[in-house]
């Protein structure tokens, strides 16, 4: 399956650290190699790479890896393809706009075919994945009940939980969605967080020879979140989060937590 990656920080934040650990996966340390992307946003905008080549040896990604892009919200996937074939529309992370903000989402997993048949009313797919479609329809779902933006935020993380648990029924679903302000998570069997805050340390990568020691990189009110489908470093304790559980962060926190 594929591996997804997120940020949230309550300051703009570069990810080149994190992202240089998961770019080896994608056919390197891993078998990811069907393409891979990225969005990060700089307040409503958002900056976003795509590849369909092995990010372990794209140069787009090396780009990525070394251009220390401050962003607060980030989410970057890595695919191994099961629905659709190897192109640049099939690679995440997708985008949509939805009350004047581009909503960015990527999907670990793969779901039954049936999604194909769900309708769908304001949003089409561009490419041929269950992701596409699913995202597609869970926008929908969002846009019916609150043409509008709610005044209040719980209620959305609601429905957007009760979607997720029902395009879970589907097969797998993972999933990372963001609005430029909250970061959506949803797990059925894999994704981990850790949220580094003062006092910092040093962080060893997983998948290559690079450490850093955030000490020297961050200020003392710093809150950093990253999210990973499996954890990045090998000397820090990461937390899962469980099957069925949606977290939702912001500025580095937890904001929102549903399980079931």
């Amino acid at each position: 399956m594929c591996e997804l990656m997120g940020m949230s920080a309550n300051v703009p934040t570069d990810i080149c650290f994190s992202f240089a650990g998961l770019m080896q996966r994608g056919g390197g340390t891993g078998p990811h190699k069907d393409g891979w992307g990225i969005g990060f946003y700089e307040g409503k905008a958002q900056r976003a790479f795509h590849d369909p080549q092995p990010s372990v040896d794209s140069p787009i990604a090396q780009l990525v890896c070394h251009y220390p892009i401050k962003s607060k919200n980030v989410i970057s996937h890595i695919r191994q393809a099961n629905v659709g074939s190897v192109n640049l529309e099939n690679t995440h992370p997708f985008s949509r706009e939805l009350w004047g903000f581009t909503w960015t989402f990527a999907h670990n997993g793969q779901l039954d075919p049936v999604i194909f048949d769900w309708p769908l009313r304001f949003y089409k797919p561009v490419g041929t994945t269950d992701s596409e479609y699913a995202f597609c329809w869970l926008l929908d779902q969002v846009r019916l009940a609150f043409p509008e933006p709610p005044q209040k935020t719980e209620p959305l993380f609601e429905l957007i939980t009760q979607c997720c648990h029902k395009l879970r029924a589907l097969g797998v679903f993972n999933m990372l969605l963001c609005d430029s302000d909250w970061l959506f998570t949803y797990c059925t069997t894999k994704l981990h967080w850790i949220t580094r805050r003062a006092p910092f340390g040093v962080a060893q990568l997983k998948d290559c020879d690079l450490t850093v020691d955030f000490r020297g990189e961050t200020q003392e009110n710093d809150i950093v979140t990253v999210i990973a489908t499996e954890p990045l470093t090998d000397n820090e304790v990461w937390q899962p989060i469980q099957t069925g559980e949606a977290r939702v962060f912001k500025e580095g926190e937890t904001c929102f937590y549903r399980s079931e």
